[in-house]
């Protein structure tokens, strides 16, 4: 099912998945300085034709080869010198962060965000800033300042967003892993689009979406790896508490990697493809996906479609999105909101629209799913449904305006699979799933139960196995 045609002819270490890298930076048998001029050469050469990493830091990033700290090599999340990428919104010190906006074009922070020192402190070497949407708004990666990140497996279609930067520079080697943040999706839609997998965690493990709005549950940080094991081994690393975030909670116990040893096919996996009519998705999509589906069962899980009881999500996820671009709005300077495009700027305006009413219910309506979700998964191990309803749109195109045979009217509608595990807290991941219409890549969508990333890895791992493992890595297909 992952068969796969297109060539790679990036350095043969751009090849390996990232725990494959990081065995061999233990035994010794390759240094942090040549990962990173493996990393620092495959850029260089796809760069120019998708745009992913409009920022490097080269010096920055030898000079932290010079300072590795191995006291933190016990660590399961331990790194040891592997080259990774930071999305722009996200601050490193010394380093330009636009956030993609044209007020913040010549920002240069003087403190790298704490979730930064963390992945540097346990052997990440940040290479450089990926593209992102103005601000981290929407499913497709372009701004003012760097214009637009393009999928590797075809240059005229979108790559998704907003971590669209990261997912297209793992699809094609330029990293072995990349960081993302997610709040409608924006883990999810560039794997599924490039190929990769893409975890949105559960609130606080990977700390918050931001210092400033802390206590706010929607936004999270997350792993972006080309393997689910890469991809635990990543969120191994993010994880661990700090009381700068108001909702942090501690690392597990037992490390997220093992969980993917425990992949043995004996799950129960809900199958919901259009979550009982609230999404759209085109007829090839539910194709591809109901095949997998099958696949799946006759590798021993128990896969049945059916639909969790979400009353009243779409409009929860609205409001509560409202609340969070009010928020981050309400101090930002007129330096940097006056260039704002215009779906940004609508954004906030409804935001401040709301009134205490709507607040009111979109927190006793979200605890309503919740409670339902609970229920549901009384009954599943993990809900499995589309990560967005469409293969990729020409990236011209801002947002999809029709899927499944209907007309959308708002361009966060065709995200609209996304919505359930942020209004709910729930970890999801989207895992690729073979080669679908146009040879292109389709992710599926798995969603957890409450904190129960371990259990939703071991999921996907088990998918990712059955549809014969993950995607190698690409040049661009023009």
């Amino acid at each position: 099912m992952t068969e796969q045609s297109p060539v790679f002819t990036g350095p043969e270490l751009c090849s390996f998945e990232a725990h494959e890298i990081i065995a061999l930076l233990r035994k010794g048998e390759v240094t942090p300085r040549e990962l990173l001029d493996a990393a620092f050469a495959r850029i260089n050469e796809v760069n120019p034709v998708i745009n992913a990493f409009p920022t490097l830091c080269e010096d920055r990033a030898y000079a932290a080869v010079m300072d590795l700290d191995q006291s933190h090599s016990g660590h399961p999340g331990w790194m040891g010198g592997l080259p990774i990428g930071i999305k722009d919104l996200t601050e490193v010190a010394g380093v330009r962060t636009t956030h993609g906006t044209e007020g913040l074009r010549n920002f240069v922070p003087t403190e790298s965000y704490p979730l930064v020192t963390l992945l540097e402190q346990r052997g990440g070497i940040v290479v450089g800033k990926t593209n992102t949407p103005e601000l981290g708004a929407g499913g497709n990666t372009y701004n003012a300042v760097f214009g637009a990140t393009l999928n590797p497996w075809n240059t005229e279609l979108n790559a998704g967003g907003s971590s669209g930067g990261a997912a297209a520079s793992l699809a094609t080697g330029a990293t072995w892993l990349s960081h993302g943040s997610d709040h409608g999706g924006s883990l999810r839609t560039p794997a599924a689009y490039c190929g990769i997998v893409g975890m949105r965690p559960s609130p606080g493990i990977a700390g918050g979406a931001s210092l400033n709005t802390g206590f706010m549950i929607e936004g999270t940080q997350g792993p972006m790896a080309r393997s689910v094991r890469d991809c635990a081994l990543f969120l191994d690393a993010m994880s661990g508490y700090d009381a700068r975030y108001p909702i942090s909670f501690p690392a597990p116990n037992v490390p997220f990697q093992q969980a993917v040893d425990r992949a043995d096919g004996q799950f129960r996996i809900a199958f919901s493809p259009v979550l009982g009519g609230m999404a759209q998705a085109d007829a090839d999509m539910l194709t591809h996906l109901r095949g997998v589906m099958q696949v799946l069962a006759q590798n021993g899980a128990v896969v049945d479609e059916t639909d969790p009881d979400i009353p009243n999500l779409e409009r929860t996820y609205h409001i509560l999105r409202g609340i969070l671009w009010a928020t981050i709005n309400r101090r930002m300077p007129q330096s940097v909101s006056q260039h704002y495009k215009d779906t940004l700027a609508e954004n906030t305006a409804f935001g401040e629209a709301l009134t205490m009413s709507d607040v009111a219910d979109a927190q006793l309506d979200r605890s309503i799913i919740y409670n339902n979700m609970l229920d549901f998964f009384d009954e599943w191990d993990v809900l499995a449904c589309p990560v967005v309803g469409c293969m990729p749109h020409p990236q011209d195109e801002e947002w999809v305006r029709h899927i499944g045979g209907e007309s959308l009217n708002g361009y966060m509608d065709w995200l609209r699979y996304a919505f359930l595990a942020t209004t709910c807290g729930l970890p999801a991941i989207s895992v690729p799933v073979g080669l679908g219409p146009g040879r292109l890549p389709v992710g599926v969508q798995l969603i957890g139960k409450p904190r129960g990333e371990a259990d939703l890895l071991a999921a996907a791992r088990f998918v990712e196995m059955s549809v014969g493992g993950p995607l190698l890595p690409i040049d661009p297909i023009s």
